[in-house]
């Protein structure tokens, strides 16, 4: 049964308040996950420019003035302007967070600390606080100052020598992985203290950092590293996806496309292409003897369309997949079927399109159609609701 929330008040986090002050990516999204399931975010900016994500621009695309990044991330927030450097403004700002469920913020270490908004200070002015903070590598040892950006997280990590061919350099993925993955780890980290609040009455720390949530979306490949010789794994020399991954394992040039051939047993797949060379390696050789038996499937694979591949494959169990590119996604219907667009308005009447919350909540999608705030768009009404102004 689907049943729409009806209004704000039917989401989970309605009444909850979220202070964010985070810039860039990490913090932000964590943010607006908490607004997309109810949560009234404030984003606490500087009168002069903002988050630094308002000038950031990715492939050149921007709307009204600031970044289609920004918008993407900021969506049904509001936004107050203050200078944390200000005496009147911080007063303004500690008067916020004294009305605050959560406060998110993504400053170097040691920053609010001298801002005067450090943990222990903000913990007195408001015991039920949950306290937020994303840094790059933690706040201690060697790297702590070091800036906290995915690409270079990504790069101490290690996880760019897992994607690619054997003779490949290293090779990062594509997209800002760290950041999205932190920032969900801080979700989680967040809605956990707010329960446990809810039975102590205490707000409390949360931290997370990249490169710790870098460490455990590796967790499979590196439990295989710490409890084997720990070497560094070869990856294929083609078809690569996973170090430890036996072949088949990998994305396979069809004559038309691309086909990925998940976990399948060889002796199966030796019926199924007609190859009496690849029935002569035994299940055990998957692994160690990957870079013979893929080019045999290579060759046998590109044979034929992806399509003649999938008609043959689907039916027989094996898993496999056609591999497709945004446009060919975007007119899919299994896409269409997700739900997963979603048009958002910002207060200047100017309409983007994007991904929306990938939940679903009592069986419907939750939507959040109202996009990001101009800065400091409402900072008076924020005074008035504190009584400053």
């Amino acid at each position: 049964m689907s049943v729409t929330p009806s209004s704000p008040a039917d989401l989970p986090l309605e009444g909850v308040r979220v202070l964010d002050f985070a810039q860039f990516l990490a913090g932000p999204y964590a943010a607006m996950r908490l607004a997309d399931l109810g949560a009234d975010v404030i984003k606490v900016e500087r009168p002069q420019g903002g988050d630094l994500c308002r000038s950031l621009a990715v492939n050149d695309q921007w709307l009204d003035g600031d970044s289609l990044l920004f918008h993407s991330i900021n969506r049904n927030k509001r936004s107050f302007a203050a200078n944390l450097k200000d005496a009147g403004d911080l007063k303004s700002v500690k008067a916020l967070i004294a009305s605050a469920d959560v406060m998110i913020h993504n400053f170097r270490p040691g920053v609010m600390e001298r801002i005067g908004l450090g943990y222990d200070v903000v913990s007195e002015l408001n015991p039920k606080l949950v306290y937020a903070s994303v840094t790059g590598y933690g706040t201690t040892g060697p790297w702590r100052d070091k800036p906290g950006q995915d690409l270079l997280a990504q790069s101490l990590s290690g996880i760019t020598w897992l994607q690619g061919n054997d003779a490949d350099g290293p090779v990062p993925v594509g997209f800002a992985l760290y950041d999205i993955a932190t920032a969900l780890n801080l979700v989680q980290g967040i809605l956990a203290c707010l329960l446990r609040r809810g039975r102590t009455g205490k707000g409390g720390l949360i931290e997370v950092d990249l490169l710790s949530s870098g460490m455990d979306l590796q967790f499979e490949q590196l439990t295989c590293f710490f409890n084997g010789e720990r070497t560094q794994p070869r990856r294929t020399e083609i078809s690569n996806a996973n170090v430890y991954g036996a072949a088949p394992y990998g994305i396979y040039a069809t004559k038309d496309g691309h086909l990925a051939v998940a976990m399948t047993p060889l002796k199966r797949l030796a019926e199924l292409f007609a190859l009496p060379a690849l029935g002569a390696f035994d299940q055990s050789d998957a692994l160690k003897r990957a870079n013979e038996i893929k080019p045999l499937l290579q060759a046998r694979i590109s044979e034929r369309t992806t399509a003649e591949w999938l008609a043959l494959l689907e039916p027989a169990d094996v898993w496999c997949a056609e591999v497709l590119d945004w446009p060919r996604l975007a007119e899919s219907e299994g896409f269409a079927e997700l739900d997963m667009l979603q048009t958002v308005r910002n207060g200047a009447g100017s309409e983007m399109k994007m991904v929306q919350c990938p939940m679903r909540l009592d069986g419907s999608r939750l939507p959040s159609p109202l996009g990001a705030p101009a800065l400091g768009a409402d900072s008076d009404t924020l005074l008035n609701e504190l009584g400053l102004a």
